[in-house]
């Protein structure tokens, strides 16, 4: 199956401050802070959510053409995209713009502060799709540019393409008669339980009139598994067991692209929702979005220790 990813691609510099924030900080003086952290170095990651889900689809032995915006300084992660097999062609680099990053910086007491410079993410994709497309289509939007993610659900709608609609972080940037629109229509709703409330205070709308819009509503509850809502009908998926979860970042893209793999299958929204849970499950043993990796004779050994089901 062909499939396309739009989203963000990201870069994560991880910085660690070896102290506490609190003892730099002047109570009465916070109306002029002025501090400066002397930081234990810095560790670069790729992530965003396109990258995550197509690195996650590439362990799988799918192909995804990722569409989104970078800027000048994404050589290194374009040079990983070519090392896992996939195509830039739906990637447009912005010259005078840097990749979208997020600089987190992190005291001895886990508290973080972070910067987001949405870069060349500000700039639509503007993919040219080809006149006709051969074969099983599939699109998911997850959080990018705004304007890529209002027009692409009316673009796959004409062209009859399935697509999830993933709006994530982006929830709040888009008005609710923009989400409503990006619903109608959509092959599944994926969100979390907290991020399915934004929506449905965003949009007006309840559960029930956002199952009449779309196909699905395919709700992640972190440890608690999943929901898949079709019609007056809802299976729980079961999360998959890790030896030690260290980082739940990233885990929602893996599980995104679980589904992607499942559907290119033919399988059911929840048998895809397993192979979602497991590659979800490695993620979280590792910190960083893209830290980890399977192949897919470990993710089916996962699926069938915790469901008996197999790849």
């Amino acid at each position: 199956m062909h499939v396309y990813v739009s989203g963000s691609l990201a870069l994560d510099r991880i910085m660690n401050f070896p102290g506490k924030f609190a003892d730099h900080i002047l109570p009465d003086k916070i109306h002029i802070l002025n501090v400066c952290f002397l930081l234990d170095g810095m560790a670069e990651h790729f992530g965003g959510t396109a990258g995550n889900i197509a690195y996650n689809l590439a362990m799988m032995e799918e192909k995804p053409l990722i569409l989104a915006c970078v800027g000048k300084d994404f050589d290194a992660y374009g040079k990983r995209l070519d090392s896992l097999g996939l195509s830039r062609a739906g990637i447009r680099t912005v010259a005078d713009q840097f990749t979208a990053g997020a600089y987190i910086t992190t005291d001895e007491s886990d508290n973080q502060i972070t910067g987001f410079n949405p870069g060349a993410m500000r700039e639509r994709c503007g993919y040219q799709f080809p006149a006709s497309h051969q074969g099983k289509v599939m699109g998911i939007i997850s959080p990018g540019n705004v304007q890529d993610m209002v027009e692409l659900p009316e673009y796959f709608k004409k062209a009859g393409i399935p697509y999830i609609f993933d709006p994530g972080q982006q929830i709040t940037a888009l008005t609710g008669e923009q989400m409503t629109q990006a619903i109608t229509g959509s092959y599944a709703l994926c969100t979390n339980d907290y991020e399915l409330e934004m929506v449905m205070k965003a949009t007006g709308l309840s559960k029930a009139d956002l199952l009449g819009r779309t196909g699905a509503l395919v709700t992640t509850l972190g440890e608690q598994g999943s929901i898949i809502s079709q019609g007056a009908d809802e299976v729980k998926v079961a999360a998959v067991k890790v030896e030690k979860a260290l980082d739940p970042t990233g885990a929602g893209d893996s599980y995104r692209a679980g589904l992607l793999k499942g559907l290119s299958l033919g399988w059911t929204l929840a048998e895809a929702a397993m192979i979602g849970a497991a590659a979800a499950a490695f993620c979280v043993e590792k910190k960083g979005t893209q830290e980890h990796s399977f192949t897919l004779e470990s993710l089916s050994a996962r699926m069938k220790a915790a469901y008996g089901k197999t790849l």
